[in-house]
């Protein structure tokens, strides 16, 4: 079996995080006791790029008692756990390629070792495997029937290719999926952004004034954490409606450049390019920290910080302090790539519990209605979303109430008005 880690003596250590977070992954691990048993997945070939996390472990696991042939790589530089891939390798026989912090060419090339396993179907996060296949390895494109798609930024990349016509194959948007982006993104990108910026600087956030661009889901939970540690928030947005919305959930709304000259901590979760950009740097608050939850590290315009920069320093690992010159700092964290899963261990197992139950049930979906797709981005069906949801009440041993057959005729009938 071929493979590039950085170190199997981490395995063990990685194999006892790995069950941790299976602990709290109840619905995944329903999912794998009945993949066990039908191998829904035999023979099936899947080439992965996502984040090389324990909770991503336990998705492989189940991706394997299905009968799958997995092959995985890092679906971003920084977000490797190094004792979770060697023991993808040592404990569970997967090939894995990932190493923490490894190089823009190590990267590409460990997406070319995934794409040479000629996978049937492809699980992404962030599109980058999608891409490099269609772009340059159009060779792997025989063999694919289908794909999924994890995050909002592979989502907007893969629209814009079937709104081209340049999409080859169905893909399955994960994202979309209720029980993905209402909790993953929402509580679980609030969660793990604020404690990978703690890891990083050991600041107190409450009586700070934090920034957040975009809110989105992953912008509500940012926000609505953040205040809940006691910061003061502002939210920079370009559409009204979103930007309306923060208002009436209390936070103050202002131009980007107006908050930088206010803010301690800037955190981006657009998905968008050169969301900090020269004119908040040169507005910008001594000592203001900069980082980023979106998926790629375009958000933060890195380049106009080196090139103005007089000196720059790092000062803790992952954290980089920037000296402009009218003696200004700005401190950027994890390279502008994703804090949480750069400085910390991303999102917790119980959300990830449903996004990934999302992913293991769409490959098999995907497996039996490939032929009847079309090369286009779809939805989670909504018969997944909701089982997903009612067996996660189920594991939290919440019930809920049921319609009546007089409510259910009611709600589906026209006749009866006002009375």
């Amino acid at each position: 079996m071929n493979y590039d880690v950085k170190d199997l003596s981490l395995a063990d250590e990685g194999l006892d995080r790995i069950l941790w977070a299976d602990r709290d992954m109840p619905v995944l691990a329903s999912i794998r006791e009945r993949f066990e048993k039908e191998k829904p997945l035999q023979g099936i070939r899947i080439g992965a790029c996502l984040h090389v996390t324990t909770e991503t472990a336990n998705l492989m696991r189940t991706l394997k008692a299905g009968g799958a042939e997995i092959v995985l790589c890092a679906s971003n530089p920084l977000s490797t756990q190094d004792d979770t891939a060697a023991a993808l390798v040592k404990h569970f026989e997967i090939p894995v390629y990932a190493i923490k912090g490894e190089d823009t060419p190590t990267y590409y090339r460990h997406i070319d070792a995934v794409i040479d396993s000629l996978p049937q179907i492809t699980m992404d996060d962030g599109a980058d495997v999608v891409g490099r296949i269609h772009d340059t390895r159009t060779d792997a494109l025989e063999t694919i029937i289908g794909g999924t798609e994890e995050t909002t930024t592979g989502v907007v990349r893969l629209a814009a290719m079937a709104h081209q016509n340049e999409l080859k194959y169905p893909i399955i948007a994960v994202n979309e999926a209720k029980t993905k982006h209402f909790f993953d993104n929402r509580y679980g990108t609030g969660q793990s952004t604020l404690d990978g910026i703690i890891r990083a600087t050991n600041r107190l956030l409450s009586g700070r004034t934090l920034v957040v661009s975009g809110y989105g889901w992953c912008g509500r939970g940012v926000a609505m954490r953040a205040r809940g540690m006691g910061a003061q928030v502002i939210v920079c947005e370009v559409n009204p409606l979103k930007a309306l919305e923060a208002i009436m959930d209390g936070y103050r709304v202002m131009p980007a450049v107006e908050a930088a000259a206010l803010c301690d901590v800037w955190i981006t979760v657009t998905g968008d390019l050169n969301v900090i950009d020269g004119p908040m740097f040169e507005n910008m608050k001594d000592g203001a920290i900069v980082c980023n939850s979106g998926h790629f590290n375009s958000e933060i315009n890195i380049p106009w910080l080196e090139e103005h920069a007089v000196s720059h320093v790092t000062r803790r690992p992952l954290v980089e302090e920037y000296t402009l010159e009218d003696g200004r700092t700005v401190v950027l964290l994890a390279d502008g790539r994703l804090v949480n899963l750069s400085c910390a261990e991303g999102h917790p197992a119980s959300v990830m519990d449903m996004s990934f139950a999302n992913q293991a049930l769409c490959a098999e979906y995907m497996i039996k209605h490939a032929q009847e797709l079309k090369p286009d981005c779809y939805d989670v069906p909504e018969d997944i979303d909701n089982a997903i949801a009612r067996v996660k009440l189920e594991t939290l041993g919440v019930t809920i109430d049921t319609l009546t057959p007089e409510q259910i005729q009611y709600l589906n009938s026209w006749q009866m008005g006002t009375v």
